[in-house]
């Protein structure tokens, strides 16, 4: 199964990359207490929460005049160099230093078409296809569900039912009121898909649809506004998500990620259950019932009333 899409009108702006930047150094600075880095705290008030400004210019060794510019969302000049001191100072993660890089010094891509959307090569279909008792799919930008077997759609809902433009793990998340019901770590689901939304904006602020997709968002759901405001990012790895699903019952699956090589902004995700627990017999019963397990979980993916 993979998408056929036909794009809508485009917008003709992205994201701010200036202000990304400059909220995204703010909100890592506020979230920094002093005795976190080794720095005396006088009890005098502080007007703004974490450090200050030239608290964390004395600790990444630049001028505070510099770090202002650069919070100020001026990147233009600086330095790698510069950019791992300032990371290293705010305790950023690798994807949160990947993220300022990128809003920092934003590489220079090739403009594809605006019309054309994201393929999926046919060895990849048939390689999801030949996959027995996983659900896995393909995710592309923008959190796009691209491409999926039929063990997916008997979880997480058949996405073939859904229009194109529907098939999107941002939009089901904050305007699918059925996958509320799916995930038991209903706000962690949420805080993660903004995360990876983050990210994606980084590496692309000019992406049009992209920006479409967070205005729309931020217009229909307050969650998502409250958490697109927090500047988290986070690149999707593995670890465990618990479902609650609607014939079997409570699954534990551990997922993993897999990165095409010659298309890095495609993934394949993966869902495994420890053998011999509960959870197995759970997707093997699941297997079993074929198309009648799809029909079911297909209650989770109608589409939404927003």
């Amino acid at each position: 199964m993979d998408e056929q899409r036909d794009p809508a009108h485009e917008p003709r702006t992205g994201l701010d990359r200036r202000a990304e930047l400059s909220e995204f150094l703010r909100t890592r600075r506020a979230r920094l207490k002093p005795e976190d880095v080794g720095l005396p705290d006088f009890g005098r008030h502080r007007r703004v929460p974490g450090l200050r400004r030239e608290e964390l210019a004395q600790l990444a060794g630049v001028s505070v005049a510099y770090y202002t510019r650069l919070e100020q969302g001026n990147g233009q000049n600086v330095s790698a160099e510069v950019l791992d001191s300032i990371a290293r100072a705010l305790r950023l993660t690798d994807a949160e230093h990947a993220h300022l890089t990128h809003l920092a010094k934003p590489k220079q891509h090739k403009k594809k078409p605006a019309a054309r959307a994201q393929q999926v090569r046919v060895a990849l279909r048939q390689l999801l296809d030949s996959i027995d008792g996983v659900p896995a799919y393909i995710v592309g930008r923008r959190s796009d569900i691209l491409a999926w077997n039929r063990m997916a759609a008997a979880v997480f809902g058949d996405w073939a039912e859904l229009p194109p433009q529907e098939r999107n793990w941002a939009r089901l998340v904050f305007l699918n009121p059925a996958y509320r019901e799916l995930f038991v770590e209903w706000e962690q689901k949420q805080a993660d898909m903004v995360s990876f939304l983050r990210m994606d904006a980084g590496c692309h602020p000019d992406d049009p649809r992209l920006s479409a997709l967070v205005g729309e968002l931020s217009l229909k759901s307050e969650e998502f506004r409250r958490l697109w405001a927090r500047h988290d990012v986070k690149e999707k790895s593995h670890g465990v998500k618990r479902l609650r699903h609607p014939l079997v019952g409570d699954l534990t699956l551990s997922f993993e990620t897999f990165r095409m090589v010659d298309d890095v902004e495609q993934s394949l995700i993966t869902y495994h259950a420890e053998p011999g627990s509960p959870s197995a017999e759970a997707l093997r019963l699941l297997a079993s019932w074929g198309a009648d397990a799809t029909r079911a979980g297909g209650a989770a993916s109608a589409p939404s009333a927003g």
